[in-house]
């Protein structure tokens, strides 16, 4: 396969999880920032969560106030913002479009659609209940999608590269979103185990769409060490840690499998899951849960830029 087309069908994969997983976190920034605000109307919850995705920067660059719609818009419809659900679909629609005839017609279908319905959207229209709605909706499509792509593709490269941007991106969204908790507690450390802070762990789960199967496997009330511990340590968890890492390495694996030789990829993905094989709860915790969760996106990030140079993507 060549370079180009292997980078296209990994960056599409990238941005559909991308656009999905700034609607997660616009969500519990959202929902976070109901219970507590700053001094002059802005969410402390809001900032968090451009911090965690790493876009506060840019925000700060435009606007003064970190309010619901200001941040709702520069998440969802702002061009200018590179990580916004408006630059995701369309990025993802263009790398779709280079790569037509390696995708099936329902993963065209699907994708195109999404990208043609979201262009049709005011951005005026979206507040308060219509937001969350929207941020369903950006959700739903990108399952829509997953399920065209899982039930209709070839298993060949071109699957595994697409595997693999989808999981090398769902990692680092489940991260960023453990990260977000720890920008929000970082200045009132006297609130851990209260409340409010096992509030703000089960928004954190809710997020990950992990609430219902969190009560499946702990059955006692929500605990931070719990919550944690499923979101990067429970290998049947589809958005934990681990599991992201595991199947990462498993669809490097394939390419090395098809290719009939191994790359600095294939270490860099055994040296990401080996930091969360390796670990426990008891150590994250003490070592630092921020430490750990910079740690892990680091080496995330360094599969990307091994794979890229493995495969010829630029």
């Amino acid at each position: 396969m060549l370079g180009r087309t292997a980078a296209n069908l990994f960056w599409l994969s990238r941005y559909v999880e991308r656009a999905e997983n700034m609607a997660r976190l616009l969500e519990v920034g959202y929902r976070m920032s109901l219970t507590s605000r700053r001094e002059g109307g802005a969410s402390e919850h809001l900032v968090s969560m451009m911090q965690a995705a790493e876009v506060d920067e840019g925000f700060d660059a435009k606007h003064e106030l970190a309010d619901v719609d200001t941040v709702a818009h520069y998440m969802m419809f702002d061009p200018d913002n590179s990580s916004s659900v408006y630059s995701c679909l369309q990025s993802a629609r263009t790398n779709a479009r280079s790569v037509r005839t390696a995708l099936t017609g329902d993963m065209w279908e699907s994708m195109n659609g999404a990208w043609l319905e979201f262009s049709q959207i005011k951005p005026r229209d979206v507040r308060g209940a219509k937001l969350l709605g929207l941020l369903q909706w950006v959700k739903q499509r990108s399952h829509e999608f997953r399920g065209a792509l899982l039930g209709t593709i070839l298993r060949d490269d071109g699957f595994n590269f697409l595997q693999a941007g989808n999981f090398v991106e769902r990692a680092d969204n489940t991260a960023r979103i453990l990260d977000m908790k720890y920008y929000v507690l970082l200045p009132r450390a006297t609130q851990v185990g209260g409340d409010l802070d096992i509030q703000q762990w089960t928004l954190i789960l809710r997020a990950a769409s992990a609430h219902r199967a969190y009560r499946h496997v702990y059955h006692d009330r929500y605990k931070a060490h719990n919550i944690a511990d499923f979101l990067i340590l429970r290998p049947e968890m589809p958005r934990s840690l681990i599991y992201c890492a595991n199947f990462v390495q498993q669809n490097l694996d394939g390419l090395a499998k098809i290719y009939g030789r191994k790359e600095k990829c294939q270490e860099a993905a055994d040296s990401l899951l080996a930091l969360v094989e390796g670990a426990s709860m008891e150590a994250i915790f003490t070592d630092g849960l921020h430490e750990f969760l910079n740690e892990f996106i680091a080496r995330n990030n360094r599969v990307t830029d091994t794979l890229s140079e493995s495969y010829n993507f630029y």
